[in-house]
């Protein structure tokens, strides 16, 4: 080099992943600014993270690859969509691109050794020798962090506690400003800015050939995961995916056993599923998309785990014996943050040998699963996903679009009216053509799923093993846009859009009588919260209207004014996409709005992540709330704070404080033990609490029991329904994350402006029945299932305990009420089409 460039030892004063030291990101992004003096490092910082601090890119090569990156990263991209590719161009890429790899680090930002491990890897990649001609064949693609606020929620809870008897104590709270462990179930909506960041260079910009998240794992399995994944895999992603796993993680676990890192497991514990993590989303792009997980030690602090205590998987390592994929056990003892930066760092080193000596492999490999992609998409149906003119919620259809795009999905639209599979649809329609490099992610993520079930599927006494995360993801469905999934070969006009344009706004000039805007559309809410706050009349009509061509259903809303008012609304009109058509001159069936004062219970102990997403969702439709804790319940008097209280997704013992180290055996049987928490970070609101609550509900307070929470409802406010699946075993019903179809009760305030034919997601073993008794006419049935064919997508086995049963129920007591939702009405903020369910709740 060129240049002195300081090691991390020496800037740190520490070897990385030392004993109880925990490097703070700022301090990590000052040595990559000192690190991007060397010629083959490039640091940017692709913007600010949720809470404001920065985001890094790292790009480590060759200084004559750095020189050129914009050549190599078109080449890069390039390969990966070769539609319009000459076949000496492609020989070309082949011969002289070079093969580019992603990594990303602490996703999870108590998953600590990646970002403490970013550093010296790239210092060592980028100043050593011996690494020169992998530098000159490869680039590196490095997020150091991918969740730089929960890495300073970490470092700094750590070293607070540090040489107490709380040391390595996680976190009491999220440890990301919304989300927490599921920012990385984000990796389709990008909901989340860093999630943002991390689709725009990995799909629209560089397309690398392969991507690594860094991740930890429990502390008494295997001492490391590494590729490939374990079965079952799915049948939509290219197989060249597969045996590139196998090849780059059969180099990682060689070079481990070199380093004398032991305990190593691969094909197991982790499938290779679709799911919504920013590890697997790539394999459904042609990319090969992996994790690694290390067991964890006490964050910093090490760890003595005794061999008796290690166990096997529940996947694909049945025990903690040697057999293929675990073929050097490790036999217990101290487990430290640097035996994890080692291991890691060895892995990734592995990762880009590979991609360096077989580089021309890797990039033919790219070319053939593109062109398969392409090839599938124009002779095995279905052909392309219209995206039906009617629908619901447009705006919500437009949203979809976009969300797909982000994703660098090739849109196209209709110039002229065409015809598929006798359908026949106008100019203007929407259009995804199968025939694409990301073929396998439009298969899995909007063509109606049936989950397989097979061997892998069911132990031997006929338990179930679920799925990962959830049995479909077909987004689709969750936000309520309807899709043709064509069949047949059909012709037309069509054009590929670069960017997506929202339908306008308008506001009718002449509105002596008010304006009218159509409850189905999600956005609205907004628009409404906001008139509302600046004092405007708002009303809902209790009878539907019709004004011309255009129908507006019950619950649909009017607004009240006059010129002043329409300057409100011309801005919203523009923001929203909203249209506010003139009111009739007839008199309307309606009742007045207001602003309700909303409460959300938050609890400790690691947060909670249904929580986190509700307060996000809440805040992008602009209602106001305030975040409940456990000492504003037991103060009492509630109702004179709050006229709704929110209790999100949580099991009973979570939310009472009471009973929680029975449910940790019972949940996790013994693998996990519920933590001792300092004063001041206990959790739990006990049975004053719960006394609290009756008495807000007996005030005329109104309370929202989000999926799980419902057990707690029934059970703590003695409620007159029953759940009817809470001790049913798991052979008798299964349901792991699906879409089940549900009557809608459109009359109930709750479900105004709520679709049809909506769709629902069902992840919890819920369904009510609401008990005989002289007061059964106080409690109200919003949504039940159907008879029959009650499932969408997913596994469903068991139909008939969910038969006619409620999803969702209002029960009224006293003066106040309760709301059971059988399943979660904002699940992740992605399932648009039933967040109407929660909104009417939180307006008057």
């Amino acid at each position: 080099m060129s240049s002195y460039i300081i090691s991390p030892e020496e800037f740190f004063g520490h070897k990385m992943g030392a004993d109880r030291k925990l490097e703070r990101w700022d301090k990590i992004v000052e040595y990559f600014g000192l690190l991007s003096k060397s010629p083959c490092v490039e640091v940017t910082e692709l913007g600010k993270t949720t809470e404001g601090n920065p985001f890094l890119f790292v790009i480590i090569s060759s200084s004559d690859n750095i020189k050129n990156l914009e050549k190599i990263r078109e080449m890069s991209y390039n390969i990966a969509h070769p539609k319009d590719l000459k076949e000496k161009e492609v020989k070309e890429i082949i011969s002289k691109g070079k093969t580019v790899v992603a990594m990303s680090m602490s996703l999870h930002a108590t998953e600590i050794g990646g970002t403490q491990m970013a550093p010296e890897l790239a210092y060592e990649f980028a100043t050593l020798p011996e690494y020169e001609e992998v530098r000159k064949n490869t680039v590196l693609l490095m997020f150091p962090s991918f969740n730089p606020d929960g890495q300073i929620i970490v470092t700094d809870w750590y070293n607070k506690w540090l040489g107490t008897e709380y040391e390595g104590l996680s976190t009491p709270k999220l440890y990301h400003k919304y989300v927490g462990h599921d920012n990385n179930r984000d990796a389709i909506t990008n909901l989340m800015v860093e999630s943002k960041y991390m689709s725009q260079i990995m799909y629209k910009e560089w397309h690398p050939q392969a991507y690594i998240d860094f991740h930890h794992m429990g502390s008494t399995g295997a001492r490391y995961y590494i590729p490939p994944f374990a079965n079952p895999v799915d049948e939509n992603v290219d197989p060249l995916i597969w045996t590139e796993q196998e090849l780059y993680g059969g180099l990682m676990h060689v070079l481990l056993e070199k380093n004398g890192c032991y305990g190593i497991e691969s094909a197991a514990t982790y499938p290779g599923e679709f799911m919504p993590t920013f590890n697997y989303v790539p394999c459904w792009h042609n990319i090969c998309g992996m994790l690694t997980e290390s067991a964890s030690a006490s964050l910093a602090t090490p760890l003595y785990v005794h061999p008796h205590q290690l166990r096997g998987s529940s996947r694909g390592r049945p025990e903690n014996h040697v057999q293929m994929g675990f073929p050097h056990p490790w036999l217990g003892g101290w487990w430290t943050l640097r035996d994890i930066v080692k291991q890691q760092k060895t892995s990734a080193i592995a990762l880009l040998q590979a991609v360096s000596s077989f580089r021309e492999t890797i990039l033919n490999n790219m070319y053939i699963k593109a062109t398969r992609s392409i090839t599938k998409g124009n002779t095995e149906p279905p052909f392309a996903f219209v995206i039906k003119p009617s629908q619901h919620d447009e705006l919500t259809a437009y949203k979809f679009i976009k969300m797909l795009m982000d994703m660098n999905v090739e849109v196209n639209r209709s110039q002229r009216e065409f015809v598929a599979d006798g359908i026949t649809y106008p100019r203007g329609t929407y259009i995804i053509f199968a025939s694409q490099t990301c073929r396998p992610y439009l298969m899995s993520l909007l063509k109606r799923t049936f989950y397989r079930v097979g061997p892998y599927s069911k132990r031997a006494d006929g338990t179930p093993i679920t799925p990962y995360d959830l049995a479909a993801y077909t987004v689709p469905e969750f936000m309520g846009v309807k899709i043709h999934e064509v069949q047949n070969f059909f012709d037309g006009t069509f054009e590929s859009l670069p960017s997506l344009r929202f339908p306008r706004g308008d506001v009718a000039e002449s509105a002596p009588n008010g304006w009218l805007v159509d409850s189905n559309v999600n956005d609205a809410f907004a628009a409404i919260n906001r008139l509302l706050r600046k004092g405007i009349e708002v009303c809902r009509l209790l009878k539907p209207v019709k004004v011309g061509e255009n129908n507006y259903g019950i619950g649909s809303w009017h607004i009240i004014g006059s010129s002043e008012v329409k300057v409100e609304l011309n801005k919203l009109a523009r923001r929203y996409h909203l249209i506010f058509e003139a009111a009739p001159s007839e008199e309307i069936s309606e009742k007045p709005t207001k602003l309700l004062r909303i409460g959300m219970y938050q609890r400790l102990y690691g947060g909670n992540m249904d929580e986190g997403w509700t307060r996000w969702l809440l805040e992008q439709y602009r209602f106001n709330f305030k975040s409940v804790t456990d000492k504003d319940i037991k103060k009492g008097k509630l109702i004179n704070k709050l006229d709704v209280l929110i209790f999100p997704s949580d099991s009973k013992q979570m939310i009472t404080g009471e009973g929680i180290e029975e449910y940790y055996e019972k949940r996790f049987q013994g693998m996990q033990t519920f933590s001792k928490w300092p004063d001041g970070y206990k959790s739990g609101i006990g049975k004053e609490g719960v006394d609290k609550v009756k008495e807000f509900i007996k005030d005329g307070g109104t309370v929202l029991a989000l999926n799980e929470s419902s057990n707690f409802a029934i059970e703590e406010f003695k409620l007159p329904v029953k759940n009817m699946l809470i001790d049913v075993k798991p052979t008798e019903f299964t349901c792991p994350g699906s879409t089940l179809h549900v009557n809608v009760d459109s009359d109930n305030q709750l479900a105004w402006g709520v679709q049809k034919d909506l769709l629902i997601i069902f992840r919890s073993p819920l369904a009510f029945e609401i008990r005989p008794g002289k007061d059964s006419y106080k409690s109200h049935v919003v949504l039940n299932y159907p008879e029959e064919r009650i499932m969408e997508s997913g596994w469903l086995n068991g139909e008939e305990k969910l038969s006619r049963r409620a999803a969702m129920v209002e029960v009224n007591m006293d003066k106040g009420r309760v709301v059971l939702y059988g399943f979660s009405p904002q699940f992740r903020a992605q399932s648009d089409a039933s967040f109407k369910l929660l909104f009417n709740a939180l307006l008057g």
